[in-house]
């Protein structure tokens, strides 16, 4: 099924490349990306004449675009993998307990997620950081927060239809112990719904710090992701284009990417949502004509 959808190919494909320059190009290319050479301030594109690090241009300072998109690729995805992987699993399990019990449970910590819910997420990070000093560190923890309640209701949406079916019925009268029947029962039901919410989450989370850095109240250098490179080449958009364009460029595709990919996984698992990728085998004409 993975194979027969080229959308499906293409998107595995980009994020793959991606996290393979994260984690493997990334820490060898550290030093020659944040170099600066003045003499090839933007230095245009599409050109070998200074080497291949060069073929994405120069930023103001000299910098190759091409490492630097490299290096920032480490620190976004860092962020992404790290404040989804925090707030769904927070929530995920805080939804599970919220719904399986209801009660007095499930509306304290309703209450504590329409609290979280109510302030913008972006809103929220931005005095956060504003306080605190904008690191790696704070801008996970504060992304990670404000995701909470999207995961905490879907989580608790779930465990409420699941908890009612018969198989969970069986479990309670055999003897089950509430934490075995949501471990065991619910959770791997639940589950694959999170997952894919996690997947679209992640291109939402990179949007975000991108965002927070483009503000100025994300990263600093020397620490640099695809947001403050897009902020760095706003002013030279008329003069050096490829400055901004390149790195918006890439979270563009990267969001884009991580989008398709999780209504793939919802396809596969959703046969109503299946004909937006699969295609129908075609059946063989002439072996059908001579039955």
């Amino acid at each position: 099924m993975f194979v027969s959808s080229p959308l499906a190919v293409a998107s595995a494909a980009w994020l793959a490349l991606i996290l393979v320059l994260a984690f493997v190009v990334a820490p060898l290319v550290v030093e020659q990306a944040n170099h600066q050479t003045i003499g090839l301030r933007f230095f245009p594109p599409f050109q070998l004449d200074k080497g291949f690090a060069f073929f994405l241009g120069a930023d103001s300072l000299g910098r190759p675009i091409m490492l630097q998109l490299i290096v920032g690729a480490r620190t976004s995805v860092l962020i992404a993998i790290f404040a989804v992987g925090i707030s769904a699993t927070v929530g995920y399990a805080i939804g599970l307990v919220s719904g399986y019990f209801g009660g007095w449970v499930d509306n304290i910590l309703l209450r504590i997620a329409d609290i979280i819910h109510t302030v913008p997420s972006l809103l929220m990070a931005l005095v956060v950081l504003f306080v605190l000093e904008p690191s790696i560190l704070n801008l996970i923890i504060v992304l990670g927060i404000t995701r909470i309640p999207v995961y905490l209701r879907t989580s608790r949406t779930q465990t409420m239809e699941v908890r009612e079916r018969m198989f969970v019925e069986v479990a309670r009268a055999m003897g089950a112990s509430n934490w075995r029947i949501m471990t065991r029962e619910i959770a791997p039901l639940v589950f694959p719904t999170i997952r894919t919410l996690a997947m679209l989450e992640v291109a939402a989370v990179i949007l975000s710090a991108a965002s927070l850095t483009f503000l100025g109240i994300g990263l600093q250098r020397p620490d640099v992701d695809w947001g403050m490179m897009v902020s760095d080449g706003r002013a030279y958009l008329k003069s050096a284009w490829f400055v901004a364009v390149f790195p918006g460029l890439v979270i563009v595709l990267t969001a884009l990417s991580a989008n398709i990919l999780s209504n793939w996984l919802r396809a596969v698992e959703d046969p109503a949502q299946s004909t937006l990728f699969f295609r129908a085998p075609k059946k063989k004409k002439n072996a059908e004509a001579g039955k």
